[in-house]
């Protein structure tokens, strides 16, 4: 309740994102203070220069006010803020959250997109495809009654389907990255990876049967894998299952690179190894063994589904488990990045032409920007920024 709730959580997230700031934003704020400097400076030089010609104190005024007038930062001000406003509610409408702008901005650059398999490119629910013997399934059920790992589940499910009656299990132990293991009426019982894709099963360190399980990939998978590739990206996948599962999955989808048999701290390691060749990494991933290899990532982008730890450690919050959003943020990066240049470009671009303009430089030709002119030229230059970056809004994803 209150502050505790998923929309809470959004607010705070998207009150984060409103007071984070790009490198284009610090650029363009940095810049609106200099042309204040050259403002003051300039009016100043042009209202002596004028005087020391004699031109009367009244038109060494005007001059000076002119050039202010004309310098007011109000395009280059509003250039970049208003298009990261914009496009920071955009992302919400098109189903993702930016935590940070500079993830936004960051991820324009992209050249590699990595998978974390489980969840994000499949649907994360294991069934039981076959099991070598019902004593199996029954020991591997019992050990993982209450183990939250989708395998885990998958094989319990199973047993209840098949109505078997669990036994208790004591000294339960998790291991990560490759099973569990917890004793049964005295004797130890291992549920998990020995090497190979299916999931073993030893009472007393002796194999008593195998179970084979399977991972759905997503339907929208194949199609965000064909919209990334198209874009010009590498793409990688990560997981914990078998270098057998790893291929096949690799090979159906066709990634380029894929990471099998990788332990939950081993993550942020291969996120590190693709940006050792050089490449700008995109981690997407949704638990919480995840988190370090999202910020590890030069750009981190957590799954809405998944877990909190995870959420916080990314730059960017998918709200649907649908990887094909991946390519609207990245479009929108880029959309974004091309909307900012061009509102510097009519900022500054109107203050190189109108200020030598305002000071008087083409006076001797009897060209000459008056006050209310230069006031209605700044307010115009405003205008067309602001138009500008609504028209971001028209865009599709």
């Amino acid at each position: 309740v209150g502050e505790k709730t998923f929309l809470a959580g959004v607010m705070r997230l998207v009150q984060e994102a409103q007071a984070s700031k790009s490198k284009l934003q610090i650029l363009s704020d940095r810049a609106a203070l200099y042309l204040t400097i050259v403002a003051i400076g300039t009016g100043s030089l042009t209202f002596i220069l004028w005087l020391f010609a004699k031109a009367g104190f009244a038109f060494a005024i005007e001059r000076l006010v002119a050039v202010l007038v004309i310098a007011c930062p109000h395009a280059l001000g509003l250039a970049v803020p208003l298009v990261a406003s914009i496009s920071t509610t955009l992302a919400a409408r098109h189903g993702f959250l930016v935590k940070q702008r500079l993830s936004l901005e960051t991820a324009r650059n992209i050249d590699t997109v990595l998978f974390d398999k489980t969840g994000t490119l499949t649907e994360g629910k294991f069934g039981v495809i076959s099991y070598s013997s019902e004593d199996a399934l029954l020991l591997a059920a019992s050990v993982n009654i209450h183990s939250e790992h989708p395998i885990a589940k998958g094989i319990v499910e199973e047993a209840k389907k098949k109505n078997l009656n669990l036994k208790e299990v004591t000294n339960f132990k998790r291991i990560p990255g490759i099973g569990a293991e917890g004793e049964i009426e005295s004797q130890k019982v291992f549920v998990g990876h020995r090497g190979g894709a299916d999931i073993v099963v030893e009472k007393n360190g002796q194999r008593i049967g195998t179970i084979k399980v399977e991972d759905k990939i997503r339907k929208e998978a194949k199609e965000a894998i064909l919209q990334l590739k198209k874009m010009g990206l590498k793409l990688a996948m990560i997981t914990g299952d078998s270098e057998e599962v790893a291929k096949k999955v690799a090979k159906e989808l066709e990634i380029d690179e894929y990471f099998a048999r990788v332990l939950p701290d081993q993550k942020s390691e291969k996120v590190k190894i693709l940006q050792l060749k050089g490449d700008k990494v995109a981690m997407i991933g949704d638990g919480i063994n995840d988190a370090p290899a999202l910020t590890q990532a030069d750009l981190g982008v957590a799954i809405g589904a998944g877990t909190n730890v995870a959420i916080e450690s990314a730059g960017i919050i998918l709200m649907r488990n649908d990887p094909r959003d991946i390519t609207k943020i990245i479009k929108l990066s880029r959309l974004t990045y091309a909307k900012m240049i061009q509102n510097l470009f009519w900022a500054t671009g109107y203050n190189i032409i109108a200020l030598p303009l305002g000071a008087g430089i083409l006076a001797s030709k009897g060209i000459l920007l008056q006050p209310a002119l230069a006031a209605l030229l700044m307010s115009l230059s405003t205008i067309i920024v602001a138009i500008n970056a609504v028209l971001i809004k028209n865009k599709k994803l």
